[in-house]
């Protein structure tokens, strides 16, 4: 264990982070150790973790302190914020300045930092097309973390920039899943057009950003786009209905449409997936499914995922 580099995650018991953590532990032979950060270590999530031999730490991600003592003597770091907690793109900034503040005292070798693009380098904020939310953003979730990519590079920490995809796991937990018709079918409603989406278990972005502390200096300064696969609706109402048992029709709608459904951050969902549309062919070319099988040779696919997962998508 002394000789192992340690690896600090934050977001230890969300999805991304007790991905990563789950996969540097299950490799007995690992080059890491890792340091959970979470902020309650007594919660169930944080003491499994410390059973499959994690070391737990308490930090507060607004207490720049509290972020340098969870990193004092690591060789590296995974960050990553929850937009979804609080909706601001202003606290979420504030938390990556605390990041990269404490980060800067204690001489990392090598940042992960799970980003996702600036939709307002595609489209200007007096474009009509989107409505543009928060007075200056277009998809504020994407576009803060975008933004902030430039202070990790203004701050010369060694950082490599993880881009990632739509988590299927949002058929389970986020609402997502089919819904059931009045004409006893189910559906699944996204504005995609014909369009399609790139996806990945959740579970699997860790596992890749452990192939990206693997690969080391050599991905540093790079940005890096993962996905498990490509699929449109139809294709995903397809493979739905054969792993559930039901028949799944893919219900696509307007952007406007989607934007209206009124649930919190409709609206940033509804922008999110017109970018994906839209601009399609930039966004999935940024995401390539056979390099992130080299950084993660277990990549799920979304039959793959599903076989594991069907029975736990609610569908009534």
């Amino acid at each position: 264990m002394e000789n192992k580099k340690v690896i600090t995650v934050f977001g230890a018991t969300g999805a991304q982070g007790g991905g990563l953590v789950r996969a540097i532990l299950a490799d007995k032979n690992s080059d890491f150790s890792v340091r959970a950060v979470t902020r309650d270590a007594n919660s169930e999530k944080a003491k499994g973790l410390a059973q499959l031999g994690a070391q737990i730490v308490v930090a507060d991600i607004d207490d720049v302190q509290s972020i340098k003592k969870a990193l004092e003597g690591a060789y590296g770091a995974y960050f990553v914020t929850f937009f979804w907690e609080h909706f601001s793109v202003e606290k979420e900034q504030q938390e990556v300045a605390n990041f990269i503040k404490a980060a800067k005292e204690v001489h990392l070798k090598h940042i992960i930092w799970s980003t996702l693009e600036d939709t307002r380098n595609w489209m200007s904020l007096d474009d009509d097309r989107m409505p543009t939310l928060q007075g200056k953003y277009k998809v504020p979730h994407f576009d803060g973390k975008g933004e902030a990519d430039k202070f990790f590079v203004d701050a010369g920490l060694p950082t490599t920039f993880l881009r990632t995809s739509f988590y299927w796991d949002n058929f389970i937990h986020f609402g997502m899943g089919p819904k059931k018709g009045e004409d006893g079918n189910y559906y699944i409603t996204l504005p995609m057009d014909t369009k399609k989406l790139a996806g990945i278990a959740a579970d699997d972005i860790g596992k890749c950003a452990y192939g990206i502390f693997k690969k080391g200096s050599q991905v540093i300064g790079k940005t890096i786009g993962i996905a498990g696969e490509k699929l449109n609706g139809d294709e995903m109402a397809e493979k739905l209905s054969k792993a559930m048992g039901i028949n799944v029709i893919y219900n696509n709608v307007s952007p406007e449409t989607y934007r209206s459904f009124g649930f919190p951050g409709a609206d940033d969902l509804g922008n999110m997936f017109q970018f994906k549309r839209d601009f399609n062919a930039d966004f999935n070319g940024a995401r390539n499914e056979s390099f992130s099988k080299e950084l993660n040779p277990q990549l799920k696919n979304f039959d793959q995922w599903l076989s594991k997962n069907a029975s736990k998508i609610p569908s009534d």
